[in-house]
């Protein structure tokens, strides 16, 4: 199992994870032409491409899901209430996952992870293959919770967001009610959730942690790099970021 990221932020995010030759993507919040065109920067062939799971509703996760699969003709995967948000219900590629329901796919074993965001029905997804290597994928989410904890202990590699900092976002362009959004119960992770999260799951075998969504009005890369370096026992410079507009490298679990 290997895994990269298309692209991380507010204005899209998409993540491939690659297992015997065939692939499954977690979000499309590109459209299709752009998302193929970051596959192919992969060495990823649209045929390899076996679905989507969808993490909520949200445009810069969602709005590439139905025209990308259906140009493919495969399944996209969400929750009952991502579905009749994105008015899916009656579409004959979305199937229906719930919180705690394992599905295989690609010959990976994924469970789909209930997290606080405002959205209709949000899910993340912790994934592992057969060898016992375990994947989590965690973003858009405002608190943690003793369960996401739960679910994502044990995981060897971790794609978590860190999304703003709480100072600068005070004093960023949002406006009062957009700030209290995104620092609410319900919104995102910011620098010291993210590295409170990252420490409370940290075991010996968490091999990779990257950071993503960070935002580019709210956040500063540096800062996230500061907290996260100690929890990993790393220097600053070597704390892997995600980027909104490149691809990032490829991480195998092995």
């Amino acid at each position: 199992m290997k895994y990269a990221s298309l692209g991380s932020g507010s204005r899209g995010n998409a993540t491939v994870i690659e297992h015997q030759q065939q692939c499954v993507l977690v979000d499309c919040g590109f459209s299709r032409k752009v998302t193929l065109q970051r596959l192919a920067q992969l060495e990823i062939d649209s045929q390899q491409l076996q679905g989507v799971l969808v993490t909520h509703e949200h445009s810069d996760h969602a709005k590439g899901v139905q025209t990308l699969c259906e140009s493919l003709d495969i399944p996209f995967f969400a929750s009952f209430g991502t579905a009749r948000k994105m008015e899916w219900l009656e579409h004959p590629l979305w199937r229906c996952i719930r919180a705690e329901q394992q599905l295989e796919l690609i010959g990976l074993m994924i469970v789909p992870v209930v997290v606080p965001h405002d959205a209709q029905e949000p899910l993340q997804y912790v994934m592992s293959n057969p060898e016992g290597y375990k994947l989590g994928i965690l973003s858009d989410l405002g608190s943690l919770t003793p369960h996401i904890v739960e679910h994502y202990s044990g995981c060897h590699a971790l794609q978590v967001e860190a999304n703003h900092d709480p100072q600068l976002l005070q004093v960023g362009p949002y406006p009062p009610s957009l700030r209290a959004r995104v620092a609410g119960n319900y919104g995102h992770l910011n620098n010291q959730q993210c590295a409170e999260f990252v420490a409370r799951v940290r075991w010996p075998g968490l091999k990779k942690v990257t950071a993503g969504h960070i935002s580019e009005k709210n956040n500063d890369r540096n800062l996230v790099r500061q907290l996260l370096a100690p929890v990993l026992g790393c220097a600053p410079a070597e704390v892997a970021l995600l980027e909104q507009d490149d691809v990032s490298p490829w991480t195998s679990l092995v």
